[in-house]
Order: structure tokens, then C-alpha cells, then sequence
């Protein structure tokens, strides 16, 4: 009878003994954790006694999300002052979904929890001062945003500007889109219908396509093969042959320019002809030659398969840590398994227009207080050191130098003419990639203005073909949206 009991009492004893550990566990160890997850609703229902900061645009008066007090359970309101044009920017505040975007990435300065203000914060506990949140300042200029989204219109798609220089990110725009208004709504059968509407949407609005949608970059992705092809000895006017198609080693396979024909006429054509033609037997040759080690180290250069730090969530753009010959040759043209966002071609664009160097991209400029004072500054033009690199050098100056002047020809006598400003310089690549047996493609441009001192680098992507189909290509439907994006940058600023 007593070891029964001596067994039972060990194993209670045993039971308390973990019960006691792991309590001590969730409330100290994890504390910190549990209360910041964006799930913790009640960690958010304390929020709301809290005044919010708000989010202003790049000039400092355009308000993209502000609190409103109200006379609910739940003190303050939060809208957003033109919620679909900048949801993928400021992302939603919800008391059931948590937050997302700057709500989620900024909320320690917006509800006025930093560690800068643990002073302030102090001194107002001691006064009875309530607790106001900080005003987050971003990069983003509303002139170029509703100009990307108004050029975009309501193709699925994304586009990206920012300034090659200081890596400020200028627009970023994803299509479809959503109201965080919604979502920020006190009535819960509101916010609850809304999100399950957008969650069942096969268009997937609250995507951002622009830095967490992967697509397969095309020719776009020749300014990559490129950049590895003139840091290995060739030259711009260095000749290739013009086949009809380059056949595949190891394969029965073959790769075929745009539309089945030859690039130059079957005349030798140069490298410098072929980024203005897009001429993808050219390029996959160049592929095979350089041999997969060296096009893998040039994507990683620029930073695919490279996790990188931003203001916002963002996927991580790839390529393939093994390649076989024909895997080299179709990679070589953004084919294949080869996977981007519009922020990181955006960021390789960016790099090629300064001199090679990356740039750390910045969607957050500084965060202030209510009376206006500095709290936290985000400086300008840090280089972007990637993991495993000496420095933020992803192409030499000179090759960098040499594919500018090759992006100039791709606008002014190649596929991206559509892209050209009257009386500016601008330097571009399309690109048309095929998704499917009997798919509309995916198309790109990118590109970079003026070349001569370069003030804004910009990634367009449309799914699908846009609104023409098969028959879309970049230089068709994405270099008009480009040039609208660039045109806004370029203008005067009131």
C-alpha cells in the first residue's frame, strides 16, 4: 500500500515540478514574445487606450494612417487616409488580425514603447501623463505612388521605385489591393466578413506582390548573365552567332528567341545588340560558356539566395544551387527555376545605375515624436553588405559602366522604347517570361533615370499578360507603366 502511494506522490510531485517550470517559462522567458505576437489580442486591446502615431508620406503632410478617439469599448480608431493606394506600405491594424506591414515592423514607435523613449515614458508615469504613441516619417512620395498605381490600374502586378543613391524606397505599389479600413474596423462581423472575402480571393489582395511575390524574371534576368559575362573578359561588341535556336546539351530540348526568329538576320551579332534584341540563343549561349558556378555567384552577388535586411516583410529572390548545362542555358534567360520579387530586381537595377554598388533600401526615413523632436533617424545610401561578402560591390564599376550604356540601347533602339522621356536619358531591359504550356506570360521592365546622374531605378511586373494576353511583352505593357513611375520621379517637387 505505501509504494503505491510513494509512486503516485513522486509522479504528482513530478507533474507540479514541470507545471512550475514551464509557467516560469511562458512568463519569463517567453513573455516578451507572447506579448508582441500580432495574434495576442489582448495585448492589443491595451493598444488601443494608447493613442497611435501616425505614418505620413515623404513630405511630411500627406497622412497615410492616423487614431481618432471614439466612444467605443475600444478608445481609438485607426484609418487610413487613402487606405487602397498605400496598404502594402502601411499594411492593417486589426483588434481580431493583428497587425501587418509598418503597423506590425514600426509598432513599438507607433504605440510609443522604444527603448529611445524609456525616459520620456518615465517621466510621464511620474506626472500622470498618458502614453502617446510616435509619428513614423517613410521614404514614400504620394506623387510617384498614385502615379505606379494609377499606370498599373487594375492588372495584377506590383512596381517598385527607389533612389539608386539612397536606397529610399519611392513607390511601392501591388495590385489588387484591399482596404485596411476595413480591417481596422471595431465592428468584428465586418472585419471578419471582409477578411474572409479577401482570403478566399484567388486574386489574393492582401499579397504584396511587390516584395513577397516570386516570379520568374525573364529577360530581365539578362542583365544578370551580363554583368557575369563582362567581369569574365567579353565585351559589348563582342561577336556571337545568330541560330534560329540553340540546342541543349544533354537534352533534346532547344531555346528560341521571341517569336521563333532569328535576332540579326543570322548575321554575327554582338553582345551590346543582343540585351537590345532580348535575343535568348545569345544569352543561353553566354550561359553554357561562363558555366553555372559563375552565373550562381553573379545572382548571389546581387543577392539572391541572400537574406538581407528591410524595413518590411519581403521573400527571399532564388536560383538554383546546382545547375546542369540546359538548367544553365534556360536560367541564363530568368527561365527555369530562376525567382525574383520586383524589390529585389528593383535593387539589382539600382545596383548596375550606381556604379555596382547595392544600397540597404529604406521604406522609413526617421521616426519623431508628437512635438516633432527626432527620435530615430534611418540614414541614407548605407551599402548593402550581403551575408558572405567583403563589400556591396555586386558588379565591378566598369562592367557596371558598360551595361548602363547597354541599357541606354535597349530604350532607344531595342524592345524598351516604350519607355522613353523626351529630353532624359533612360537606360531599361524588358522582359517576357513564359509561366506555362497555354499561359499569358509575365512581364517586366526595369530601368533607371537620367543615366547621366541617376535619381530613380524602377521594377515593373504584370501577371498574366495584363489586359492583352498572349500577346503581351514587356516592352508592350510593362515599359509604358515604368516610364509613367519614372516621368513622376523626375518631375519638380512642390
Amino acid at each position: 500500500m505505501i509504494r503505491p502511494l510513494r509512486s503516485v506522490s513522486l509522479l504528482m510531485l513530478a507533474l507540479f515540478g514541470a507545471l512550475f517550470v514551464n509557467l516560469n517559462y511562458l512568463q519569463v522567458v517567453r513573455a516578451r514574445d507572447l506579448a508582441s505576437d500580432p495574434r495576442n489580442s489582448r495585448g492589443l486591446i491595451e493598444e488601443y487606450e494608447i493613442r497611435r502615431g501616425a505614418i505620413f508620406a515623404a513630405d511630411e503632410t500627406t497622412q497615410i494612417a492616423h487614431s481618432e478617439e471614439t466612444e467605443g469599448l475600444l478608445r481609438f480608431q485607426r484609418i487610413y487616409d487613402d487606405g487602397p493606394l498605400y496598404a502594402h506600405v502601411s499594411g492593417f491594424y486589426s483588434f481580431i488580425y493583428g497587425r501587418s506591414q509598418l503597423e506590425l515592423a514600426m509598432n513599438s514607435y507607433l504605440v510609443g514603447s522604444a527603448p529611445e523613449v524609456f525616459a520620456r515614458n518615465l517621466a510621464d508615469l511620474l506626472s500622470g501623463q498618458e502614453r502617446r504613441g510616435d509619428v513614423v516619417i517613410t521614404t514614400i512620395r504620394p506623387d510617384v505612388q498614385r502615379a505606379a498605381a494609377e499606370a498599373l490600374g487594375d492588372r495584377a502586378g506590383a512596381v517598385v521605385a527607389l533612389n539608386p543613391r539612397s536606397g529610399e524606397i519611392l513607390a511601392l505599389v501591388s495590385s489588387p489591393s484591399y482596404d485596411p479600413n476595413v480591417l481596422a474596423s471595431h465592428e468584428r462581423s465586418v472585419v471578419v466578413d471582409y477578411w474572409e472575402q479577401t482570403e478566399s480571393d484567388p486574386a489574393n489582395p492582401r499579397l504584396s506582390r511587390a516584395a513577397n511575390e516570386l516570379y520568374p524574371p525573364g529577360s530581365t534576368f539578362k542583365l544578370v548573365t551580363a554583368a557575369a559575362a563582362l567581369e569574365a573578359g567579353m565585351t559589348p561588341e563582342e561577336e556571337f552567332g545568330d541560330p534560329p535556336a540553340l540546342d541543349l546539351p544533354q537534352t533534346d530540348a532547344a531555346i528560341r528567341n521571341f517569336g521563333g526568329g532569328l535576332c540579326n538576320g543570322g548575321q554575327p551579332i554582338t553582345l551590346r545588340r543582343a540585351l537590345e534584341m532580348s535575343c535568348n540563343t545569345t544569352f543561353g549561349a553566354i550561359g553554357l560558356e561562363l558555366g553555372s558556378e559563375a552565373l550562381i555567384a553573379k545572382a548571389e552577388d546581387f543577392g539572391l539566395n541572400r537574406e538581407w535586411e528591410f524595413q518590411l516583410p519581403h521573400a527571399t529572390s532564388r536560383i538554383p544551387k546546382e545547375l546542369d548545362p540546359p538548367q544553365t542555358a534556360q536560367s541564363a534567360i530568368g527561365q527555369r527555376d530562376v525567382r525574383v520579387t520586383p524589390l529585389q530586381m528593383a535593387m539589382i537595377t539600382a545596383a548596375i545605375a550606381n556604379d555596382g554598388v547595392l544600397v540597404t533600401p529604406r521604406v522609413v526615413a526617421k521616426v519623431e515624436d508628437f512635438a516633432g523632436r527626432i527620435i530615430r533617424q534611418f540614414p541614407p545610401g548605407e551599402p548593402l553588405r550581403l551575408p558572405g561578402a567583403s563589400d556591396a560591390q555586386a558588379v565591378d564599376r566598369l562592367a557596371a559602366a558598360a551595361l548602363r550604356d547597354m541599357m541606354v540601347g535597349v530604350v532607344q533602339s531595342g524592345s524598351g522604347q516604350r519607355a522613353a522621356i523626351d529630353g532624359v536619358t533612360v537606360a531599361g531591359k524588358t522582359g517576357t517570361a513564359q509561366t506555362g504550356e497555354g499561359r499569358p506570360p509575365t512581364v517586366w521592365f526595369v530601368g533607371f533615370a537620367p543615366v547621366e546622374d541617376p535619381q530613380v531605378a524602377v521594377a515593373v511586373v504584370v501577371e498574366d499578360g495584363g489586359d492583352v494576353g498572349d500577346e503581351a511583352t514587356g516592352g508592350r505593357v510593362a515599359a509604358p507603366i515604368a516610364r509613367a513611375a519614372l516621368q513622376a520621379a523626375l518631375a519638380p517637387q512642390e
